[in-house]
């Protein structure tokens, strides 16, 4: 029953933020989410009415996310074939150096603020630092499969203010991105935008026009064997159990040759990483077998967006209130921080890194920077509604080598194990390293720039 409980509340949640979506003039103009609008209802009710909600159904609730978030994971790359690593890396490079830049920046800025001043005025977590890149450029699903980490550590608190970052991060990239779009937009440094007030009703409201609605993805195989959906769902469970098996070889190889060792890094780290290796390895393998056709990349996306919409949800309607109360100072101070990064990223960098669409470019980065890769392409679809501009290319393109990494990759992942387990000050100055070099990498693509 309590399965139940949980499915028909979120799904209640979700259509009721989609509802409000709809009719809300003031939620259209700021393109929130449903899935947001849905978890934030769910916790002003939760939180106004707790015995509406049995205990074990919340905490089922709360758990949610950490086991959806594999799924997001695992279908990241089943069903994308990727292009020439020449073409590809000849696009994507500036656009790789400048997201790097942004998420290092997160570590640098998140860990130095955290160790060097909030740990001392309030005493925070040396890991206080990790939320700034776990939330902002991770979001919502990052913190969901980091929670055992968090548990894993005894700071389960981390988890209410990773998703506390996570969704004022979203509000943050999207108002802040607007904002940023009409500057640009009244500077002439865009010439494609579609201003709010020229986008009809629906594009507001989020619904397709009858005559313009995609197919959510292709039946590759016939029903009478299996079910096209049924299909893709057990290609994901693959992927999540070769990610498990990969997390319990290391978890064993780590105890095996160090018996005697006081850290233990695969302890707590996260499945969700591993997932995505998962789904690579079939895909690869799919490739080489010339089947890759069974597994159609519409779906996998469609199965992956219905998972992170269910996920946001439930972390935000689990979201523990009087955490982040008594840490608000601390979060505004971190949350700040990052935001200022952001903008003086695609302010005074992006005009000097890329050659061609410089500001649709930047603003695409800027979205996934505070929010998700969701929210990029939302705000880059606002600057460059066609497509006609190289920035979505080499946006893509640079998803294939940034992602795997940051934002809820395996630096992610590993960067907070080792601050847990070795302390703040190492990873800080690791961070510190990375940052310059994409810098220099940086300084190299402008001089270069400079001299065509």
């Amino acid at each position: 029953m309590t399965a139940v409980l949980v499915f028909c509340m979120l799904s209640l949640f979700l259509v009721l933020g989609k509802c409000l979506r709809v009719f809300i003039p003031l939620l259209q103009k700021l393109y929130l989410p449903s899935s947001i609008i849905g978890g934030a209802v769910a916790l002003i009710v939760f939180k106004c009415f707790p015995e509406l909600v049995p205990a074990e159904v919340f905490d089922a609730i709360g758990k949610l996310p950490r086991f959806l978030i594999n799924v997001v994971f695992a279908a990241l790359f089943l069903g994308v074939t990727a292009p020439k690593f020449a073409k590809m890396a000849a696009v994507a490079f500036p656009q790789l150096c400048f997201s790097q830049f942004i998420a290092w920046g997160q570590y640098v800025l998140g860990l130095g603020l955290a160790g060097f001043v909030l740990m001392p005025l309030f005493g925070v977590s040396p890991a206080f630092g990790n939320l700034l890149e776990i939330g902002f450029e991770g979001g919502h699903g990052t913190v969901g499969g980091m929670a055992a980490v968090f548990d894993e550590y005894k700071w389960s608190d981390g988890i209410a203010l990773g998703y506390t970052v996570a969704t004022v991060g979203m509000i943050i990239a999207i108002v802040v991105g607007m904002v940023l779009v009409n500057w640009a937009n009244r500077r002439g440094h865009v010439k494609e935008v579609l201003p709010l007030e020229k986008m009809d009703r629906l594009h507001l409201k989020g619904i397709y026009r009858r005559r313009e609605q995609p197919a959510a993805g292709r039946q590759t195989v016939l029903c009478d064997s299996i079910d096209s959906l049924a299909w893709h769902c057990a290609l994901i469970g693959a992927a999540v159990s070769i990610g498990y098996a990969i997390l319990f070889c290391f978890q064993h190889a780590e105890t095996g040759l160090f018996p005697k060792a006081s850290i233990r890094i695969f302890s707590g780290f996260p499945l969700f990483p591993l997932c995505m290796i998962g789904g690579l390895i079939i895909q690869n393998a799919f490739q080489r077998l010339r089947i890759a056709p069974l597994i159609d990349g519409d779906q996998m996306k469609r199965i992956s967006g219905a998972s992170l919409d269910f996920l946001v949800v439930s972390a935000i309607a689990t979201i523990r209130i009087e955490v982040v109360l008594q840490n608000w100072l601390p979060l505004l101070i971190l949350v700040a921080s990052g935001t200022v990064l952001s903008v003086v990223m695609v302010l005074f960098v992006a005009p000097r890194l890329f050659r061609n669409a410089w500001f649709e470019r930047a603003i695409a980065d800027f979205g996934q920077s505070l929010g998700v890769t969701a929210t990029g392409l939302l705000l880059l679809r606002t600057v460059d509604p066609e497509s006609k501009t190289e920035a979505t290319a080499a946006f893509g393109y640079k998803q294939l080598l940034h992602e795997p990494f940051m934002g809820g990759g395996i630096v992610t992942a590993l960067a907070l194990t080792l601050v847990f387990s070795i302390g703040w000050i190492p990873v800080f100055i690791a961070s510190v390293v990375f940052l310059l070099f994409w810098g220099i990498l940086i300084v190299a693509v402008v001089l270069r720039n400079r001299k065509r």
